[in-house]
């Protein structure tokens, strides 16, 4: 008869020490932030080490950070480390400080209860492996991001409150420095701005500028170097004139912390003349003139790279949008051509136009001003705009409202048949002939 014997171990397994660390983090707002910190972190120091069954790993504590918030180096580098199979429990004081978005919450405590990583909140007495662990966690990180809502909409009425009395805080921006209640003028900065404005006005583009502006040796005040979005701000920043407009953008989201623009969504409130201007009244007006008038054209900013008399006013009947200046290299030299907009981006079949090579357009436009050689002065001062309905035909709209349609012929394989060419072109139909005739004998 078949007989079953139970074996026991004789062996004792070593009881296995649980690798613990904790998270602590506290709150700007809270106050006395480097001395709760320091205290969590001693507490947990001494509590883990106490246990002699745990192995101490080490407290990761974050400060400075709401809860909601996404940047918490040690934070991630806890999950890291817990992903890495350094650690198996992890203990913090309450579910408030792990994290106020309940989303989040539960499913970081999943992944680590996935990779067998327990979670303990103290202050709940809430274990992440018990069965009814993730219930409790759902209902009270549910009230601990309530909590956070309500704090951030108590922080906004407050903030929205000092708007409409006046009431403002800032902070440094190019060309000025806030002293705690108002903008103060920085000298040599000032000049920065004013230059900036004066030579938009002159018809460079914001690329064109920062690149100025680099190759002078100036230096921006929060980024690396100049570029074309700091200086298209710039343009538009209304406190160059003495002004402080009040909730320009607002978070949208407690959770998210986002900034987004006010496009009307809440009211705005403007203070005139709340510090000294560095730019005046119609300077700032003419620049944001300027600005409309280029974007109407399509004259985007950092397009506009090369000042020209044709920059925004050659434009394409056919799909309404400007001449762009490019250079063409050929055998006798390179030279500048205008091309639309919409064939320079390669989008030929939204427009058939032919290209218009500007030695094309200076004597045209010659000939339509009546001068014998092209002046671009007289040229800025009388014309408009130039239409280009079809190929080799302009039409001149002049300021005083007279329009006069003018033919024009490319002359571009005459202007390259130079007489060092038709030289070389000879000798070689004269060799080509020679080898024929050689050929048949």
């Amino acid at each position: 008869m078949r007989k079953i014997k139970k074996i026991i171990p004789t062996v004792s397994s070593l009881p296995t020490r649980k690798r613990v660390a904790a998270y602590a983090r506290v709150s700007v707002e809270k106050g006395r932030t480097l001395h709760s910190l320091s205290a969590q972190v001693s507490y947990y120091s001494e509590f883990i080490q106490k246990h002699p069954d745990w192995e101490y790993v080490g407290v990761y504590a974050d400060s400075g950070e709401t809860g909601t918030g996404k940047k918490r180096g040690e934070f991630e580098l806890l999950i890291a480390d817990c992903e890495a199979g350094k650690i198996d429990i992890i203990l913090t004081k309450t579910i408030s400080r792990f994290a106020r978005n309940t989303v989040d919450l539960l499913e970081t405590v999943r992944r680590l209860r996935e990779i067998g990583v327990e979670v303990r909140f103290e202050e709940q007495n809430i274990n992440s492996m018990s069965g009814d662990g993730e219930l409790m966690m759902t209902i009270l990180a549910s009230f601990a991001q309530e909590e956070s809502r309500s704090l951030s909409e108590n922080v906004k009425w407050a903030i929205r409150k000092g708007f409409k009395e006046g009431k403002t805080n800032s902070f440094n921006i190019y060309g000025y420095r806030w002293d705690g209640e108002k903008f103060i003028i920085h000298p040599e900065e000032a000049e920065v701005v004013r230059f900036i404005y004066t030579d938009y006005l002159d018809g460079f583009s914001p690329k064109a500028i920062a690149r100025k502006l680099t190759a002078m040796g100036e230096k921006p005040m929060y980024v690396e170097k100049w570029s074309e979005s700091t200086v298209r701000m710039m343009l538009e920043n209304d406190k160059y004139v003495g002004d402080l407009r009040l909730q320009k953008v607002f978070v949208e989201c407690h959770l998210s912390h986002r900034d987004k623009k006010n496009n009307g969504e809440l009211p705005q409130y403007l203070i005139s003349d709340a510090h000294e201007a560095i730019i005046d009244r119609e300077t700032f007006a003419t620049v944001q003139a300027e600005k409309e008038r280029r974007k109407t054209l399509g004259c985007f900013a950092g397009k506009v790279h090369n000042k020209s008399s044709f920059t925004s006013k050659v434009i394409c009947e056919v799909c309404n949008r400007p001449f762009h200046r490019s250079t063409r290299s050929r055998t006798n030299g390179k030279f500048k051509v205008w091309v639309c907009a919409n064939r320079k981006e390669g989008k030929p079949r939204e427009c058939h136009v032919s290209d218009l090579p500007e030695y094309i357009l200076e004597k045209v436009s010659a000939e339509a001003l009546e001068v014998a050689e092209f002046d671009a002065e007289v040229f800025e001062k009388q014309v408009e705009q130039i239409i280009v309905p079809s190929s080799n035909t302009l039409v001149f709209h002049f300021y005083d409202g007279r329009v006069i349609s003018k033919d024009w012929v490319s002359t571009a394989r005459t202007d390259c048949w130079t007489p060092e060419r038709r030289a070389a072109w000879g000798k070689f139909q004269k060799g080509n002939k020679n080898a024929k005739g050689g050929k048949r004998k």
